[in-house]
């Protein structure tokens, strides 16, 4: 009843309203007894002033035994509702809580799907916003489904008895809900159109957020802290104002919501005083309609709350929906097994299979965007002749896999932190082993307490820089691509340990495609083939030792590149 867990691989709608229905129908049990639940509690609320009307009836005719009867019932439907109202508010919460985490769920699944293509398709702020704070919107309007669905029973009920008592009773109250409606609606239009760009300016400011903690002490050391504190203070004073744009109008909701019912109570018991003035309503008739008229508030609270919900819902359901409906990079297609040259059309690289090859270049952000098109994250690339960008990114994540410095190492053990997204047991301790030596990081495995075992904070936080690089390459070799594509693989390294990296690497890589991003002579010296990048163009091609002699450009570049820095040993180089 409801309690299937959320599944990746079930449809999800593409608006927010239908979006919200899908989330209802994947929960259609528990809906259904949320909204029974509802509907006889907020209907039952209006038998307690019927039975004390009853009673006082009974007390002003003098009849003692018949008094204490109802009393008894009155005592037994309050008993009956304190039950169904914790019934119905545990399976609320269930409803709630199912929806909200069935939409992480789907947010995740489409989070994996997309892979290392998220971060150039959708902000990161978006993706944090919608895990904290949209998946609870979501599922907060549910309620509609349950509470909601009761107060309209309820309302009619009370219409219902009101009507056996007086016909413009019954009237006044029926007539308050389409007032309520015509009032709200366009305060409820505003509500979403000023909710939109406060959620969206919300995701961008969460993004700079996580973009800032994440390279906090890059920006202490390039004296950018400033600068970016005064980015994300100007920002979130523009979220500031645009807030207090929601909190008014959703003040003006409020108001009117809590003034308005309260007025047509008043309405409605003053007439009900003057019929009883009149003669025509007894004392317990009266008390009767002062009874329905204040258990008018809870179903008319729940149609405000429940509309100002789904407002916010439908905001945060579109965020959802256009994230969910981010196409991956690639449209199906099998990329080859392996084979074929890897052509970068923009720079005219071309990379033979089997080789290991280095590309050399003074701008790292020319070596990044080469290596991004190379492994299909960016358009301008083929691989026997399909572009790379087009092809199935799950087969392809299988066959190219991009290594570069800022990949994310997740908490765990060491041999989980290599094993990435393959079981340790599947892979084996030795595989493990044998990928940390081709790194040159078997001396990490050495230097904790408990080897494979040890426990790797989140980004590893208990690393220096240079373990960190060591464990993110040993990671890569691990998966053993056809084709690995690293960017500076060795560049917070000292020399003896890069040395023993490209050693090691060109051994365990041999017969299979390697693409390095380096200007160190160490590497270049273990490469097949060398080619040089200006102006994100290749202009020279060829070994090492031949293009120190014939491209006095390349020299010149290998030299600046081998002038010493005051951080040599591997542990200093720790961010």
């Amino acid at each position: 009843m409801g309690d299937r867990p959320a599944s990746p691989s079930c449809p999800v709608p593409r608006g927010p309203w239908s979006y919200l229905g899908w989330l209802v129908a994947r929960q259609r049990g528990r809906v259904t007894l949320g909204a029974a639940l509802g509907s006889a509690w907020m209907a039952g609320l209006a038998v307690p002033p019927y039975l004390l009307s009853r009673a006082i009836d009974g007390l002003a005719d003098g009849r003692r035994g018949t008094v204490l009867v109802w009393a008894a019932l009155l005592v037994v439907a309050g008993g009956v509702l304190a039950g169904l109202s914790i019934w119905r508010h545990r399976t609320m919460t269930r409803v709630r809580m199912d929806a909200a985490f069935r939409t992480m769920s789907q947010v995740s699944a489409h989070t994996v799907h997309l892979g290392a293509t998220l971060t150039h398709r959708v902000r990161t702020g978006e993706v944090v916003a919608i895990g904290s704070g949209d998946a609870w919107v979501i599922g907060r309007s549910l309620t509609a489904t349950g509470p909601g669905v009761g107060a309209v029973l309820a309302y009619v009920v009370i219409a219902v008895l009101l009507l056996r008592i007086s016909v413009l009773l019954a009237v006044v109250v029926l007539a308050g809900v389409p007032v309520l409606a015509l009032v709200l609606g366009p305060a409820l239009g505003r509500l979403q159109a000023v909710g939109t760009p406060y959620r969206e300016q919300q995701g961008r400011v969460t993004g700079r957020v996580v973009d800032v903690v994440a390279g906090l002490g890059v920006l202490n050391g390039l004296g950018g802290k400033r600068v970016y504190a005064d980015r994300i203070r100007a920002e979130s004073q523009q979220l500031l104002k645009q807030g207090y744009r929601v909190g008014r109008v959703t003040s003006v909701v409020q108001a009117v919501g809590l003034g308005l019912p309260t007025l047509f109570s008043a309405v409605v018991v003053w007439l009900a005083a003057r019929l009883a003035a009149e003669g025509s309503l007894s004392v317990g008739e009266l008390v009767a309609v002062y009874g329905y008229a204040a258990v008018l508030a809870v179903p008319v609270a729940s149609f405000i709350e429940n509309a100002v919900d789904l407002s916010q819902a439908l905001v945060a359901a579109r965020r959802v929906t256009d994230f969910l409906g981010v196409p991956p990079d690639g449209a199906g297609t099998v990329p080859p097994p392996g084979e074929g040259d890897l052509v970068d059309e923009v720079s005219g690289l071309q990379v033979r299979p089997g080789t290991f090859v280095v590309v050399a270049t003074a701008r790292h952000a020319d070596a990044v965007a080469l290596v991004d098109r190379l492994g299909g994250l960016q358009p301008g690339a083929t691989w026997a002749g399909q572009p790379v960008d087009r092809l199935d990114p799950a087969t392809l994540h299988e066959q190219v896999l991009v290594a570069d410095n800022d990949a994310e190492l997740f908490a765990g053990s060491l041999a989980e932190v290599v094993a990435g997204r393959r079981r340790v047991d599947d892979l084996g301790r030795g595989t493990l082993l044998d990928a940390l030596r081709t790194a040159a990081a078997d001396d990490v495995v050495r230097g904790l307490p408990d080897g494979l075992e040890s426990r790797i904070d989140p980004g590893g936080r208990n690393l220096s820089g240079g373990q960190r690089q060591r464990v993110r390459l040993a990671r890569a070799v691990a998966a053993d691509p056809p084709v690995l594509l690293a960017v500076e693989p060795t560049s917070a390294v000292d020399a003896a340990t890069e040395a023993a990296i490209v050693d090691r690497l060109v051994h365990h890589r041999r017969g299979r495609t390697t693409l390095v991003t380096s200007t160190s002579a160490i590497v270049l010296q273990g490469a097949d083939e060398v080619h040089l990048l200006a102006d994100g163009r290749v202009v020279a091609t060829g070994t090492h030792a031949a293009l120190m002699v014939d491209h006095p450009a390349y020299a010149a570049l290998v030299r600046r590149g081998e002038t010493p820095s005051p951080l040599t040993a591997d542990d200093e180089v720790a961010t």
